[in-house]
């Protein structure tokens, strides 16, 4: 029992637990900011069930990031209702925004008519593909909506990881070298392939340095969409010492037709990874790109530890 004075001798006191200091503290939840522009996922490729799919699996992972995140989905080479141009989606923002501020008005309530921009387009493009960056330009100049266009994702080191778990997960790689277990069918050397030439080979080798530190393997970038890079590519690492090699696609998948990474690795003679798809860090990386545009805080974005 309690006295006036305090509890009685020997009864445990319940104190509250103290805010943690430090770097170890726990982060206060994020959500995104009322009245905050949509987060619109600009989708290249054809368009197809397993791309919308994807996509939907993408923006699902940043919504669960960011309660109260509008989040929406534009294909680049879209049409119909299955599959909204990035102009239609752009254009159907705007005019909810309108809505919304004519309705609290109506309702007498004093609000700040709306500015800035309608939605941040973020490309869905591990790295730089010019071509379809350009069809991305074009379609939200078309539409005359206020929009703000993103980087791609990439290169970053939770692509890295990505390309690990998907090695991993197709037997090409150890999943943990601390473990010390081996895997019979483990490539020697990885040969990065991207799409977006010369420049998407170049970034894509900044993610594969990082990749390269996580497989203790080497690992070199090629263009599946220029002839004779991906053989090229596997011939250097052939006679650098590499004996069996695998093909890991540094592309999220509605880029380009599957085939391609097949007949890419039937070149190389070698096996190859799934392309990212919708990996956690896809989602995160999209989200990321969203909140530097507005200047808010991201959620914390950590790859695993390389081991």
């Amino acid at each position: 029992m309690s006295s006036p004075t305090g509890p009685a001798s020997g009864l445990p006191v319940r104190m509250p637990r103290p805010r943690q200091p430090g770097r170890h503290r726990r982060p206060e939840p994020l959500a995104a900011p009322e009245g905050a522009p949509a987060l619109l996922l600009a989708v290249p490729g054809t368009p197809s069930a397993a791309t919308r799919s994807l996509a939907e699996e993408v923006v699902s992972i940043a919504r669960s990031e960011l309660p109260g995140l509008d989040a929406r989905i534009g294909y680049v080479d879209g049409g119909g209702d299955d599959f909204p141009t990035l102009q239609s989606v752009l254009t159907g923002a705007a005019e909810e925004r309108t809505a919304r501020y004519e309705q609290a008005r109506a309702a007498g309530l004093d609000v700040k008519e709306p500015d800035g921009p309608v939605a941040v387009v973020v490309p869905l493009l591990a790295g730089p593909d010019n071509a379809t960056l350009r069809q991305v330009r074009q379609a939200v100049m078309e539409s005359r909506i206020a929009a703000e266009l993103t980087d791609v994702l990439g290169p970053h080191p939770l692509l890295a990881e990505a390309l690990h778990v998907r090695l991993s997960e197709a037997g090409l790689a150890r999943a943990d070298r601390a473990r010390l277990f081996t895997v019979a069918t483990a490539a020697d050397g990885i040969i990065l392939a991207s799409v977006g030439g010369d420049e998407a080979v170049q970034a894509a080798g900044i993610t594969g340095m990082l990749l390269a530190a996580r497989l203790a393997v080497p690992v070199m970038a090629a263009a599946l969409d220029q002839e004779g890079s991906i053989s090229s590519v596997a011939e250097q690492l052939r006679s650098s010492g590499s004996q069996q090699l695998a093909l890991a696609p540094y592309l999220i998948g509605p880029e380009i037709d599957a085939a391609l990474i097949e007949d890419a690795a039937a070149e190389a003679g070698c096996s190859a990874a799934e392309a990212l798809g919708p990996y956690p860090a896809i989602g995160k990386l999209a989200l990321g790109k969203y909140t530097t545009a507005l200047g808010i805080a991201p959620p914390q974005q950590q790859g695993m530890p390389v081991r």
